[in-house]
């Protein structure tokens, strides 16, 4: 989802209890990916999800290291997040059960790319614009309401 689509759904929708909005991670059978994906979630456990997942998307630069555990657990410090408890959560795959059962859902749902969306159903694949998302919600809430 576009960054700014993402914060007028939140602010339009989100906030007013219109419209929730739940996360799973996607990993299309990527090691590096299920990594982060399980670093994000350790981070989760210390209630840092969003600023944790910010600076995964701010810190992609295409190498193959750009996860690697020394880089994942340097944003958990830059995070101020107790490092020895990040660390055993990622070491010890604490949050490896919660990425898997994601990624297996994302399978079965027919997920191919990332951001992908479902309104009531509705996929929507790609970043898109706020407009698309408008009419999508627009109109999944008014059937709701008929």
């Amino acid at each position: 989802m576009a960054t700014g689509a993402a914060r007028l759904i939140e602010e339009n929708y989100i906030e007013s209890g219109q419209v929730r909005y739940e996360y799973h991670y996607v990993t299309f059978n990527q090691p590096v990916g299920k990594l982060a994906a399980e670093a994000a979630e350790c981070a989760n456990s210390q209630g840092a999800f969003w600023p944790y997942h910010d600076i995964l998307y701010a810190n992609q630069n295409g190498s193959s290291d750009q996860y690697s555990e020394p880089r994942l657990l340097a944003f958990a410090t830059e995070l101020n997040l107790d490092s020895n408890e990040f660390r055993s959560c990622l070491r010890d795959g604490h949050s490896r059960g919660v990425v898997q059962e994601d990624v297996d859902l994302a399978s079965q749902m027919g997920v191919k790319a990332t951001p992908t969306l479902f309104i009531n159903g509705e996929k929507i694949e790609g970043a898109q614009s706020i407009e698309v998302y408008r009419e999508v919600i627009e109109r999944k809430l008014a059937q709701a309401q008929s």
